[in-house]
Formats: C-alpha cells, structure tokens, sequence
C-alpha cells in the first residue's frame, strides 16, 4: 500500500475507503472509460476477487485494453495548462486518491507549463478525501470543509479583487479541535497581495 502513494499513518482508513469510495468509484470510472471491460455488467461485481471471473477489476490490465481505451484517457488526462486562477486543497491522509499521486503531481504538472503564477496548492495535513471519517476517528483525520470553504473564498478574492493567496504550502494541523476554521483562516488570508 506505501508503495502505491497510500501515506504513513493512514492505514486505519484504508478499509472504510475501499470498502465505502474506492471500489465504487473505480468500477464507475471504468465503465464510462471503457465499458466494454466488463460488457454487460454496468459499473461491474463489487468486491471481485482475482481470478473470479470474466471483467474482474482486480484482474484489469490498462496495458492490454484497446487503442481507443487509451484515446480516452488520454483525453481526459490533466495537462497541467491552465487559463485561469486555480487554488487546490488536498488532504495528507486521502487515502482515496492519495495525494503523492494526485495532488502532488498535478501541483508539479502546472509548475512545468509555467502556469504556477495562477495555481495555488495546499496540502492540508490530517484531512482525508471526504469530512465522512470524522465524526468516527477524530484522530488522525481532520474536516476539510472549512478548508474548502475557506479556499473558496480566497478564490472569490483572488478572481473577483485581484487579492493573491499567500504561496502553496502544506497547512499544519491546528492546535485545536474547535479552531480549524479561524486558524486556516489566517493561514490563507495571511500576508495577502494585491495584483498590479
């Protein structure tokens, strides 16, 4: 699992997300991909084990599907040129699209286009994909709704005032439970500046 980008310290996640986001959502995205895969079994057998049966997703190979699977995906890949202000939050523990893959490579692919003037990107430490784990394990996982609302707003300001966000960086976790907002808040917000 370390190997595959999952980070240290989110192992007690792991379950509940495969079992509640990761299989589902990869038989969905399959199935609009390449539906053909598992041919009439729409969004495919949850919970396949390898070798079970015809279109097990365990037993997919990206490798071996056809040249218009590939054509697919290649056009829905992320280049990395964007046109316009972008501000991206990602949590350190998702552990559904872990952000070693994810976050992290697409923050380096704008960065490369010499789009990173219109990109922000913060890495929110203890936030997860979804605030669904929260209430159930507290620790390690942290909300990150008042994370994005709050990003969200610096958007707002960016776009609509010209007010630059301060640069991308990770965001430590805040001292206490009940300042997440207030405290992310001032991370943000800290030292903005306005375009010329």
């Amino acid at each position: 699992m370390y190997a595959a980008g999952y980070p240290a310290g989110s192992e007690p996640l792991w379950d509940f997300h495969y079992r509640n986001q990761g299989d589902s959502l990869q038989h969905i995205v399959r199935e609009e991909v390449d539906p053909r895969y598992e041919s009439d079994k729409e969004a495919g057998t949850p919970f396949c084990p390898q070798g079970t049966q015809k279109g097990c997703a365990t037993d997919y190979v990206y490798a071996d599907r056809p040249a218009d699977v590939h054509k697919v995906v290649k056009n829905l890949s992320l280049t990395g040129r964007i046109k316009r202000p972008l501000i991206s939050l990602q949590g350190t523990l998702d552990v559904l699209l872990p952000i070693s893959r994810s976050g992290d490579v697409c923050a380096k692919m704008v960065a490369d286009t010499r789009h990173g003037d219109m990109h922000r990107y913060y890495r929110v430490t203890g936030g997860t994909h979804s605030d669904g784990l929260y209430a159930a394990r507290p620790e390690p996982v942290r909300p990150m709704s008042p994370c994005l609302r709050t990003a969200f707003d610096a958007l707002t300001a960016w776009t609509g005032q010209g007010t630059t966000p301060p640069p991308s960086r990770t965001l430590p976790a805040p001292p206490g439970r009940k300042r997440h907002r207030r405290y992310l808040l001032a991370a943000v917000h800290r030292q903005p500046t306005a375009r010329p």
